[in-house]
């Protein structure tokens, strides 16, 4: 009996233990997450760095694309499950493949330029549409000419607001497709009159003394990245989805409330770790400059559906019926979104503020 007694107190030992010690690698929920070459990766980036995924109970595994439709591509072999995408090919991605939007990395309205040479023609005359003052361009010296430009991106609908702030269609340029580390090279070897980028693209053709001509902001437009999910698997995962944007938040308020200097630090080695790149100090505050995060408090206010559809829900609806009017999409795909029914604030309400300050 008292040999039976010690046996289960061992046992007991054992099991309060093992409950006390982190989660090993076994347990955790593999979570595959898609993402770009750019910023908003950074605070799910930070959070593994600091293990909070594993604390979670998650193995937050990171995937790089190039672009957005890249990132489509692999998303039907369910090659990941959550990520940040651009606005274009998250609503290409609830379209064709059941996607939601469930959450905000940035509005990145800044951060997409249609860049050109210093001495382009172009830049000579600025203004031309009134309710845009800040573009440069004019019908005459814009049409026929090559732009370098990711189609099915947020760099072609910055192109497409240009386009048409101008009073020109897609028919009056000649457009190559070309992914952006491509287009960055084309361009810098005299290739096409103009280039669209996104950033960091933009701040190296900055860098290299080009001179942007319009942005979706300068035309008036939001621009956000925003964080997406397969939408079957949210549902069927609705706390890993909530973890999910937990983790992400948790990093976007330590990148909000942490000194400049160790932010900055975390950057360079976010740049040079995950994507390769060596970033100047003042690469760095041009980044964090140019684009806008946003905390949990105004996600929710963002997200909020009480007065109608959200305000994400109306940027997205503008951007589809962007694509729409140029042809990019039909008619009857943009009944099928909706009213952009597929951006939810479903998960959003479910992090709670304790658990993205902790």
């Amino acid at each position: 009996m008292r040999l039976k007694k010690c046996f289960a107190f061992v046992l007991l030992s054992l099991f309060c233990l093992g409950a006390a010690l982190p989660a090993q690698a076994a347990d955790l929920i593999k979570v595959p997450t898609a993402w770009l070459p750019g910023q908003e990766a950074f605070p799910m980036w930070y959070a593994k760095q600091q293990g909070w995924d594993k604390e979670a109970g998650l193995d937050v595994r990171m995937y790089t694309f190039d672009s957005g439709a890249d990132a489509l591509r692999a998303f039907p072999a369910k090659s990941w499950v959550f990520g940040g995408l651009g606005a274009v090919p998250a609503m290409l991605g609830a379209l064709r493949y059941n996607m939601s939007t469930i959450g905000l990395g940035n509005d990145e309205a800044m951060a997409n330029a249609i860049m050109v040479r210093a001495d382009s023609p172009i830049l000579k005359t600025k203004g031309c549409n009134k309710d845009c003052p800040d573009i440069y361009g004019s019908p005459e010296s814009v049409r026929g000419k090559t732009i370098l430009c990711t189609r099915v991106t947020s760099a072609d609908y910055a192109l497409h607001l240009w386009l048409k702030a101008l009073g020109l269609k897609e028919s009056d340029i000649v457009l190559k497709n070309l992914e952006q580390a491509p287009a960055l090279t084309a361009f810098d070897y005299n290739i096409g009159d103009a280039v669209v980028l996104w950033a960091p693209f933009t701040f190296v053709g900055d860098k290299r003394g080009w001179k942007t001509v319009a942005t979706p902001k300068d035309c008036g437009k939001h621009l956000p990245i925003v964080l997406v999910a397969d939408t079957a698997y949210a549902m069927r995962y609705p706390d890993v989805a909530k973890s999910f944007l937990t983790l992400y938040l948790r990093g976007v308020n330590w990148l909000q409330t942490a000194p400049r200097q160790e932010v900055i630090a975390q950057f360079k080695k976010y740049y040079l770790e995950l994507l390769g790149q060596d970033y100047s100090t003042d690469l760095i505050n041009l980044n964090l400059k140019t684009y806008e995060f946003f905390n949990l408090e105004a996600q929710r206010k963002l997200f909020a559906v009480d007065k109608g559809p959200s305000e994400v829900q109306q940027w997205q609806s503008e951007i589809a019926e962007f694509f729409a009017s140029v042809g990019l999409i039909t008619q009857q795909n943009l009944k099928e979104l909706g009213n952009s029914a597929y951006v939810t604030s479903k998960y959003i309400d479910l992090v709670t503020p304790q658990s993205v300050t902790k």
